[in-house]
């Protein structure tokens, strides 16, 4: 999108999406353009009035002459806290901007479908393996984040989603990109460098207050390190918070349940104590199984652990290395077949794929760590 393009209407954002469970409006050029592509799949202000509407209209597959319609939101879909007084309301269906063509997308490269074999999930070894991973978490040397310093994640991540013009519609990917995220322990001050939302590659501010004077409340779904470290670390307190706080968002109880631990898993840094507890908390939601071999955005194999959507037929993957059973990154692939329009999507699609190549704390904003001193 260009910057001198004016904020779309609510008619004109909306994208008729089988798999959304949302409106999807383009926000604002400014300070919060990268909120376009992702992140408030799990704001627990939603609406809850408009919901029965919205799925209903999640059934309808019309096509959107020149419009692009993401399979999913891309994830991580861990939203700072800004997002709530920024997006109030509002889920972010991608970055779109027009081409020349006149087909709307996003500002990295596309490609074909991604795809993958469908590995064979059971439940044999689960709680075994979820057992592993937690020791290993709990194990895990997570620092404490000091006031004045920043988390900083970069990872690698792509999509898929379908692509309508000129009521012809195809599936197309964007191409593997990195990610660099920095975040104040407050969750007041940040960064972003994202190809997939930023125009300038100098990436846009995260610092609050928003432009309205707004400093919102952390919460589960746009959590800060300071409020994750106040968070329960008994797996059952945690669990049954993580399912009020939810409550009625996504397709199913359950399945948000999984999407908001593995959310956390992404692009937050817990610490260690919580980190092994929400592993031990997802162990006990109902329909989570195992993926043997599984591989993330930067080609690691590993063992999953996965849950399937039913409604959108699409199974919701972490990767961990199967021998320290360290958290590697995430996947979803499509393994049910749909109907209509969506039954483009076929089963093996790779609709997300991300992969966690550093995670560390460092002294500025914007400073990597092989930079630290």
């Amino acid at each position: 999108m260009n910057a001198n393009t004016s904020r779309q209407s609510p008619a004109e954002g909306e994208e008729s999406a089988q798999l959304f469970t949302r409106t999807a409006r383009d926000l604002p050029t400014g300070r919060h353009q990268f909120h376009r592509e992702r992140l408030m799949a799990q704001i627990h202000e939603a609406r809850q009035e408009e919901r029965q509407e919205e799925r209903q209209q999640e059934r309808t597959t019309a096509g959107v002459p020149g419009r692009i319609r993401r399979l999913r939101l891309p994830r991580p879909a861990v939203a700072l806290p800004v997002l709530a007084a920024a997006l109030a309301g509002v889920v972010v269906a991608g970055v779109v901007r027009t081409g020349s063509d006149g087909v709307r997308d996003s500002g990295v490269a596309t490609g074909p479908a991604l795809t993958t074999t469908v590995g064979v999930a059971t439940t044999k070894g689960l709680p075994q393996l979820l057992d592993q991973i937690s020791l290993a978490a709990a194990e895990d040397d997570h620092p404490v984040v000091k006031p004045g310093q920043y988390i900083y994640i970069e990872s690698k991540s792509a999509d898929t989603f379908l692509k309508t013009v000129d009521d012809k519609t195809s599936l197309a990917s964007h191409q593997l990109h990195t990610r660099q995220l920095w975040e104040s322990p407050d969750g007041t001050k940040g960064w972003l460098i994202d190809p997939a939302v930023n125009d300038s590659p100098e990436g846009e501010t995260l610092s609050l207050p928003d432009e309205q004077g707004n400093t919102p409340k952390a919460h589960l779904g746009a959590p800060s390190y300071d409020y994750l470290a106040k968070l329960t670390t008994d797996p059952d307190e945690l669990l049954v918070k993580i399912y009020k706080e939810t409550e009625g968002q996504g397709n199913t109880p359950d399945q948000q349940a999984f999407t908001t631990i593995g959310d956390l898993l992404t692009e937050s840094y817990p610490p260690a104590e919580l980190y092994s507890a929400l592993f031990k908390a997802a162990a006990k939601i109902p329909g989570v199984v195992v993926v043997n071999d599984a591989v993330d955005a930067a080609g690691r194999h590993g063992v999953a652990v996965a849950r399937l959507d039913e409604t959108s037929g699409q199974r919701e993957e972490w990767i961990f290395d199967t021998k320290t059973h360290v958290f590697l990154g995430e996947r979803s692939v499509q393994v049910k077949r749909l109907s209509g329009t969506d039954a483009l999507i076929k089963p093996g699609t790779v609709t997300y794929t991300s992969a966690i190549l550093n995670r560390a704390i460092v002294d500025g904003i914007k400073q990597a760590p092989s930079q630290a001193g």
